[in-house]
C-alpha cells in the first residue's frame, strides 16, 4: 500500500506546484458547489427550480394553481417508484439542465423529454388513481382513458393547461413575481463595491 501512495507523491521539485493546482482545483469546485446552490437539489422546495430565471413562467403559472396545494414540481416531475431512481433521475436530469443554462443554449419554449413525458404521465395516474379505478371505468374519463390505455394519448392530451396554463414563452408571464435566488456576491465584497461607488 505504501508503494502504491509513493506513486502519487510527486518529487520534491513538483511538490509546491501540485499543491497549488490541487488547492485551485478544490476551491474551484467549492466555488461551483456554492454559486450553484448545488444543496437546494437535494430537497423538494419548488423555489429551487427558480434558480435559472429561465423558469419564472412555469413557477408562476404552476402557484396560481390548485396543484401547488398538493404538489411541488418534484412529486409531478421525478419518478417516485423508489428513492435510488428519483436521485439518479434528479441528478441526471439536473447535470442536462446546468449544462444547457450554463452554455446560454437553452431554447425561448422549454419543451419536456420523451423520458419526462413518461415520468409526468405515471405520477398522473399514481395521483388520480381513483379516477382510473375499475369502478370507474363506466364514467366518460373511465372509458376514455381504458381505450386509449394502449395507446399515444397522455393526460394532458386533454388537460393541456394543467397545471402550467398557456407557458409559451418567458413573455407568458411578463409580471410574474418569483423569489428570486440570493445574490451569489459574497456580502464582504458586496460591501467593497458598494464603498467604491460611493467614491465616484
Amino acid at each position: 500500500m505504501k508503494k502504491i501512495i509513493e506513486k502519487f507523491i510527486p518529487p520534491d521539485k513538483w511538490k509546491l506546484p501540485a499543491i497549488l493546482a490541487l488547492a485551485v482545483f478544490f476551491g474551484f469546485s467549492a466555488y461551483v458547489v456554492y454559486i450553484s446552490k448545488f444543496t437546494s437539489y437535494l430537497g423538494e422546495s419548488p423555489e429551487t427550480c427558480v434558480n435559472c430565471h429561465i423558469m419564472a413562467p412555469q413557477y408562476t403559472t404552476w402557484s396560481h394553481s390548485s396543484h401547488r396545494i398538493y404538489a411541488n414540481c418534484n412529486d409531478c416531475h421525478v419518478p417516485h417508484n423508489n428513492i435510488l431512481n428519483k436521485y439518479f433521475f434528479k441528478a441526471k436530469d439536473g447535470m442536462r439542465h446546468a449544462a444547457i443554462f450554463s452554455l446560454r443554449g437553452e431554447p425561448q419554449v422549454i419543451q419536456i423529454k420523451e423520458i419526462s413525458k413518461d415520468v409526468v404521465q405515471e405520477n398522473c395516474e399514481r395521483c388520480h388513481n381513483f379516477l382510473l379505478s375499475k369502478d370507474r371505468v363506466s364514467t366518460v374519463v373511465g372509458n376514455h382513458f381504458a381505450k386509449e390505455q394502449e395507446g399515444e394519448r397522455r393526460c394532458w392530451d386533454c388537460h393541456r393547461e394543467v397545471p402550467h396554463g398557456k407557458v409559451n414563452s418567458l413573455s407568458s408571464t411578463p409580471n410574474a413575481i418569483v423569489p428570486l435566488p440570493d445574490s451569489p456576491v459574497p456580502k464582504w465584497l458586496q460591501k467593497i463595491m458598494q464603498h467604491e461607488k460611493s467614491k465616484k
